[in-house]
């Protein structure tokens, strides 16, 4: 076999790796073309991850560093305690829509939730051992298992405690937001849950933005500018500012007090508020959606 041949047949042999499930889910991941995601895929050896990092150095504007924590099919569900001091949302998953739009898998996925607030319980493993009617969830999500002929479980769950938490469910049990306040602010509390739902921003403010997100997104920013020809022979100090401004950039995008407020695109986040209290801040915020 000549080398051609041998090179021809290595790229293929790649290429046969990624399956068109792959190729599907980095779609839905970034908005990509078929033949873009599979290329991105192919040259990162089936890296989500890489593949993401590889669209976008190639100057592809693709959804990226959120914080979703999706999963393909199941329930979302987010709920507070009686005293709003604590909020938790998580994910019951399953194969298909059709077990997921069932009013009894709905129903279990609620006993549930109802169980992890009644027991303050801080995560999956420790809401695992609760009883609901005298059975072990975990036993429970067997059954259910072995009744529906599917894979199922928690597979996200979040946790606040604040001086006040909102809760926010969207789209039909789909996503679950939860927004932590240092003062009771109700409607601030909605707003923002709706804000972060709608927006998904990666931290509260740069500051919180972690250096990984940060150093991610340098790379990228910095393979752009190197791949424009227009930037050519610029000297490092011009490229360093440019550098800088595309990543303030992106904070004010994707932080949440920098965005623009959907209910109002005349102030930031920020903005609304401080025009709400003086002292009032976000405090954290959890994001939990199905893919």
């Amino acid at each position: 076999m000549n080398r051609k041949r041998f090179l021809d047949r290595r790229i293929n042999m790649s290429e046969v790796t990624i399956t068109a499930a792959e190729i599907n889910k980095l779609r839905q991941m970034t908005g990509a073309g078929m033949m873009d995601c599979r290329k991105a895929l192919t040259e990162n050896n089936g890296d989500i991850e890489a593949a993401i990092d590889w669209l976008r150095k190639k100057g592809q504007k693709v959804a990226a560093l959120r914080g979703d924590r999706d999963a393909k099919e199941g329930v979302v569900l987010a709920k507070t305690t009686a005293d709003n001091k604590t909020g938790i949302t998580l994910c019951l998953s399953c194969e298909t829509d059709f077990v997921s739009k069932n009013d009894d898998f709905v129903a279990f996925a609620q006993s549930i939730m109802d169980a992890a607030i009644a027991n303050n319980v801080h995560s999956a493993d420790e809401l695992y051992a609760q009883e609901i009617n005298g059975a072990k969830i975990a036993d429970l999500v067997n059954d259910k298992l072995a009744s529906i002929g599917e894979k199922i479980g928690v597979s996200k769950f979040e946790r606040i405690d604040a001086e006040f938490v909102s809760s926010y469910i969207h789209g039909a049990n789909r996503m679950g937001v939860l927004v932590g306040l240092n003062e009771v602010q109700p409607e601030v509390g909605k707003d923002i849950a709706m804000q972060i739902a709608a927006m998904n921003p990666v931290a509260i403010d740069s500051s919180s933005v972690s250096a990984e997100v940060i150093e991610r997104e340098k790379g990228v920013i910095l393979e752009l500018i190197k791949n424009d020809p227009k930037m050519a022979g610029k000297p490092d100090e011009m490229i360093s500012k440019i550098a800088e401004g595309k990543l303030n950039a992106f904070y004010k995008e994707s932080t949440l007090v920098a965005q623009a407020f959907v209910k109002d695109g005349g102030m930031s986040v920020g903005d609304y508020l401080k025009s709400k209290g003086s002292d009032l801040k976000v405090v954290s915020f959890k994001r939990v959606a199905l893919g």
